[in-house]
């Protein structure tokens, strides 16, 4: 599945040096406002250490991780609701991603232009919200206006629009008290009548509080305290509040071989780098969970959403394998890699069919069976 996180921020807070260590690319970086104008847009795999074990186990000729897009999204700044700063046509971009990771600058640095000639990452951070918040309420006005002349008429179709009105007001309440609509207490029924809508205070939203290199090796804070609220019920999986990251370190990272990084982290303290963290930050962020198909072939990871049922997954793979479902087989990556193959996960009852009704866990390994 094809899943994009965009990076949005003031001018100047460091996000396409972020999106370049990322994707190792080299979008432009430059201390000017609006060095970004068209998104670039960069695929990154998703670290994960059970994979190279799988293909170690399996001796799998080829080796194929799950990734993610990261879009690099033009500086927002204040009245880009308005149009400010080319501000309608970057909004537009992050309406195509499914979540948002937002940069806030934290580091102190005289040689480095703020928009506001100052560096304040609570006003920074609710700049930024607010742009998205009434872009967010312009739209949902127009919606309602929308469905309240559909609401006149007779039929499902106008039953359906008065219905979606309640849920429109619900979310303009909210807007207009400085929430994000990923805020708003909705049941089942009323996300179904939102499908189709795209708001840019719904999506899923993280913190990266890009902090200088000293402010990184000093005991961290809680670098989210202060900031707007971002997390909320919108946002699954558990993912931090805001993730420090000192950006230009970790563009020095990427560029290091692996044993000099080990090295380089050690110095710092540091268990693995933060553009991985932020990574699975991100991961977390959708709301995803992995599963593995593996053999000598290729040992290959797989995503799918939170609470997918077993064809859902085989629909990654092919859509006649969900079309065709009749079982999985399944074995837990724990369970495989501890007994140290199929034969005796076997042999220990490890490996078991699961049929339509199976919920995906993560590390999940997939054989399916089907026929079309």
């Amino acid at each position: 599945m094809s899943l994009k996180i965009g990076i949005v921020g003031l001018p100047n807070v460091g996000k396409s040096t972020l999106f370049n260590a990322l994707t190792k690319q080299a979008a432009a970086a430059r201390n000017v406002p609006f060095t970004t104008i068209e998104p670039n847009v960069g695929v990154v795999p998703v670290p994960d250490e059970r994979l190279e074990v799988l293909t170690t186990l399996s001796k799998s000729a080829k080796t194929v991780p799950t990734t993610i897009e990261f879009v690099d999204i033009a500086g927002l700044v204040k009245d880009a609701h308005k149009g400010e700063g080319l501000g309608n046509k970057f909004l537009s971009h992050i309406r195509e991603v499914d979540a948002i990771v937002h940069v806030v600058r934290f580091f102190e640095d005289a040689d480095i232009i703020h928009v506001d000639n100052k560096v304040n990452p609570e006003g920074d951070a609710e700049t930024i919200n607010t742009e998205l918040a009434l872009a967010d309420l312009a739209t949902v006005q127009k919606l309602m206006q929308n469905a309240e002349k559909t609401a006149k008429g007779s039929g499902v179709e106008a039953k359906e629009a008065a219905a979606q009105v309640l849920v429109l007001k619900k979310i303009e309440d909210d807007l207009s008290q400085g929430k994000p609509a990923r805020d708003t207490a909705l049941s089942d029924k009323e996300k179904e009548l939102m499908q189709g809508v795209s708001l840019l205070t719904i999506k899923p939203m993280m913190y990266v509080a890009n902090v200088s290199e000293q402010q990184l090796r000093s005991p961290l804070p809680n670098w989210g305290e202060g900031l707007p609220a971002g997390r909320g019920e919108g946002n699954p999986g558990g993912q931090p509040f805001s993730l420090p990251l000192s950006i230009q370190i970790e563009q020095e990272i990427a560029q290091l071989s692996e044993e000099e990084q080990k090295v380089f982290l050690a110095e710092y303290g540091l268990e693995d780098t933060g553009l991985h963290r932020l990574i699975h930050a991100g991961y977390k962020l959708l709301g995803l969970v992995t599963f593995f198909t593996t053999g000598e072939d290729e040992s290959r990871a797989w995503t799918v959403p939170q609470g997918s049922a077993a064809p859902r997954a085989a629909r990654e793979i092919h859509s006649d394998i969900e079309r065709g479902f009749i079982r999985a087989e399944t074995v837990a990556y724990d369970d495989l890699t501890t007994l140290g193959g199929y034969a005796a996960a076997r042999a220990a009852g490890k490996v078991r069919d699961e049929g339509k009704t199976y919920i995906v866990k993560d590390g999940d390994i997939f054989n399916f069976k089907f026929s079309v």
